[in-house]
């Protein structure tokens, strides 16, 4: 794959014109200033911001600034960024590994300093043991959105050669839905929308069109840039002239821009997207050419549609029929358009068919490929870490021990992960094997993503005998479980790379430039290195360093470090209409990477994992029309997990400045319900429903409507008591969590989705008052070290 360096196109009010232009490292003042495109920790989504790093003569970092000369973010930042000073230094950090006696697991004051050679011949010690008795499946490891570029899929496949290799999500719903109804509709990894992020020119360039509609469906890009997208592209294109339809339950800033808000009672979206098909369809408003020449299924997709037309929808979703009619043609009209979709379309039991029909919307636009509509990579795009070392490292007999892989293939075959929800019915049973030891790498699943998350809890103390964490701070998942920690660098601290969205869309490439010495702390890709020469030298064996692996890993040998690390970015090529060259397909063939090389709307992959190859609405396993009896007890539909600007899920919340703009866990409710139940704002609610409670702040807002409540997610209080010995567990984690209404086991027919973001609950008023102590919080994590 060709790429280019290319020079920035700053914005004028935004840019520090004197930087404009400057190596990767320069001298400023007194200080050394690198340049760098950052990942995680701490978490973020992968878009690579351009950050330049300002460090003192004594090596410490004492500045943080946007880089104009970043092609993409051109110097803008969020206060995560801003804030990075105060995560790297803040006194709670860990630096050197320590173990506890498991007997001890969940008493702070049990950790002992130990050093890297003492964690490693431990770590070992118990690989050996647990593996030679119950074998390499035995293990599991449990990830998150990612670090270092990717998902660290490595741990897996090369340094302990498990095949359990675990996000624990029920249905995996965040990211990989989407990405699965993509490959097997379209052989694409991830159809985004087009924000001229690889061209010389950007908004500029002759080959890029202002998409003239951007749909946001379940997405709200601005306070997290979900899925590595930069969120304020959005607001760039809105200054060019696009205009917005927003798919959203809640009113946000976008949706407040939107020419049309469809505010769809959550978990209803599969319904919504048959009745745009449908009429668009009928309207005779598809692309004809695209349709004939590269869709397969047109007819039989026009039928199921019809099952749903606008006035059936808008009995489903709670929308005006014509009001959606007026959408679908608003986007089907718009030459080019391009459909920004987002974690909501995950988080329900049939996410699959809600990817479905957003993919088929797409295509049947002919929008698909196009400058201004889906930018979509070439035959080679997507991280080079897919399945690298999985051959030799796990190979067929291991591999077919994978857990879940003989129940849902679509889901592991297609991911390399072991199926979360049957996980942890493994370790909770030992069923089809037991499972004795763990490690978390980027993953706080009792306080972020797991559902029932004491069910985790107590399930992972049952189970693991031996378990490791790496993190840069204790969490309450590593409190509650672990028995080594090994300390993690930040992305000031460690050199490394990324792709932009995971290198699922062909935008750029970044360097992670070291501006400052890492201490005792060590980097993911430098762990799992040393580990796996100890642990499996013969996987290791053909890299003599660490920046061997870097540029086989993570580069594919495209270019090499150095190269990278000088231009901190590089654009990758970018071309349109790639499926007319046989671009698309190994085989050089014209159309798209599918069975009948055209984009599947009849989609065989579907029907060979056991689904309806047509998308179908799926009511939510618990809605008021599912369970009518179950919602009159618990009368609202519950949505959770909206990003802010403070936090990335569970992190960032022992950061002052960044706890300051949102001390406590929030409840969204509607004036009307609040004066209903008596509840003020700012005050304390209890929010319940059969399968669990959490208690957080109410926020008086109209911002959802009477039938719906919105709570955040990730809480937990690193300022409290870290002791696991009541029924908060550390850190109070069990206390303000929202995943303890969401239960495990409700994914759809292939194994991915779940009803995260359309539950049901009740919610009343409390007498108790839980309120943040913000000097406590200074006290505790605001003075530097």
């Amino acid at each position: 794959m060709k790429t280019k360096a290319t020079p920035a196109i700053p914005l004028a009010s935004l840019a520090d014109v004197n930087d404009l232009g400057k190596p990767w490292r320069f001298e400023d003042e007194g200080f050394t200033v690198t340049r760098s495109s950052i990942w995680s920790p701490p978490g973020c989504h992968p878009v690579g911001c351009g950050l330049k790093l300002y460090v003192d003569e004594d090596g410490k970092l004492v500045r943080v600034e946007g880089d104009e000369n970043h092609p993409v973010t051109q110097g803008r930042l969020c206060p995560r960024c801003i804030a990075l000073k105060d995560y790297v230094y803040n006194p709670s950090r860990i630096l050197h590994p320590m173990k506890r006696d498991p007997k001890f697991r969940g008493q702070d004051d049990k950790w002992e300093q130990i050093t890297w050679e003492e964690a490693i011949d431990l770590i070992e010690s118990e690989y050996r043991r647990i593996t030679g008795q119950y074998g390499r499946e035995s293990m599991i490891i449990f990830t998150g959105t990612g670090r270092e570029g990717g998902t660290l899929l490595p741990y897996a496949t090369m340094t302990f050669c498990t095949p359990n290799f675990c996000y624990s999500q029920s249905g995996y719903a965040c990211y990989t839905p989407r990405l699965a109804a993509c490959a097997y509709i379209t052989g694409i990894p991830y159809p985004e929308l087009d924000y001229a992020a690889a061209l010389p020119g950007r908004y500029d360039d002759p080959e890029y069109e202002v998409p003239e509609v951007i749909v946001l469906w379940g997405k709200e890009p601005l306070p997290s840039n979900g899925d590595g997208l930069f969120g304020h592209a959005v607001v760039d294109l809105m200054r060019r002239g696009a205009r917005l339809i927003s798919v959203d339950p809640r009113v946000t800033w976008l949706a407040a821009h939107a020419d049309y808000h469809l505010r769809l009672r959550p978990g209803t979206d599969t319904a919504l997207g048959l009745a745009m098909i449908d009429t668009i369809i009928k309207e005779e408003l598809y692309d004809k050419d695209f349709v004939e020449y590269w869709c397969y299924g047109f007819e039989v997709l026009a039928e199921r549609a019809a099952e749903i037309p606008a006035e059936k929808a808008a009995e489903i979703c709670g929308i005006d029929a014509e009001y959606i009619k007026a959408a679908a043609r608003m986007y089907a009209t718009a030459k080019p358009a391009s459909i920004l979709w987002g974690l909501a379309v995950d988080q329900k039991q049939n996410g699959m068919q809600n990817g479905q029909v957003i993919v088929d919307l797409m295509a049947i636009t002919g929008n698909i490929d196009r400058p201004g509509g889906q930018v979509v990579g070439d035959i080679n795009s997507g991280l080079n870490e897919g399945g690298f070392g999985f051959e030799k490292g796990i190979g067929p007999e291991l591999g077919a021990k994978m857990i879940g892989i003989k129940e849902y293939p679509g889901y592991c075959n297609l991911i390399l992960n072991a199926q979360a929800d049957l996980s942890l019915l493994t370790l909770e049973t030992d069923e089809p094997y037991p499972l004795r030891m763990g490690m978390y790498t980027g993953n706080n699943l009792m306080a972020c993503t797991s559902g029932e998350p004491r069910r985790w809890h107590d399930a992972i103390l049952r189970s693991l005998e031996f378990c490791i964490a790496i993190d840069c701070f204790m969490t309450p998942s590593a409190q509650a479980s672990c028995d080594v920690f090994l300390p993690l660098a930040t992305v000031v601290e460690r050199e490394g790379c990324l792709f932009a969205e995971y290198g699922a869309a062909p935008l750029y490439f970044g360097a992670c430039n070291k501006a400052i010495e890492p201490g005792e702390c060590r980097s993911d890709l430098e762990i799992a290195f040393e580990l796996g020469k100890r642990l499996n030298p013969h996987m290791w064996e053909q890299y003599d360093t660490l920046l061997d692996f870097i540029n086989d890993l993570r580069l594919g040998n495209k270019f090499d470090f150095d190269t990278l690390k000088t231009e901190v970015t590089l654009q990758q090529d970018v071309s349109y209409f790639k499926y007319e060259r046989g671009e698309l397909r190994r085989d050089g063939q014209l159309g798209f990477n599918t069975p009948s090389g055209r984009i599947e709307l009849y989609c065989g992959a579907y029907a060979q994992f056991g689904d309806d190859p047509l998308p179908y609405y799926q009511e939510p396993p618990f809605s008021p029309v599912s369970t009518p009896e179950l919602f009159e007890e618990y009368p609202f539909v519950l949505t959770s997990g909206a990003r802010t600007y403070a936090f990335f899920h569970s992190e960032h919340r022992q950061i002052p400045y960044l706890r300051e703009l949102n001390p406590d866990p929030r409840v969204e409710v509607h004036p009307k319900v609040a004066a209903r139940l008596g509840i003020a704002d700012g005050q304390w609610c209890r929010v319940y429903n059969q399968f669990g409670s959490a208690v957080l702040k109410a926020r008086i807002t109209q911002a959802v409507d009477e039938k719906t409540i919105h709570a955040q997610h990730g809480w937990w209080f690193p300022e409290l008591d870290p002791n696991d010995h009541d029924e908060n567990g550390p850190y109070h984690t069990f206390r303000s969590n929202i995943n303890n209404l969401n239960p495990n086991g409700y994914m759809g027919k292939i194994g991915f989705g779940a009803p995260y973001k359309c539950m049901i609950a009740n919610i009343e008023p409390l007498q108790e008052s839980w309120d943040t102590d913000m000097s406590l919080v200074w006290d505790t994590f605001g003075k530097l070290v």
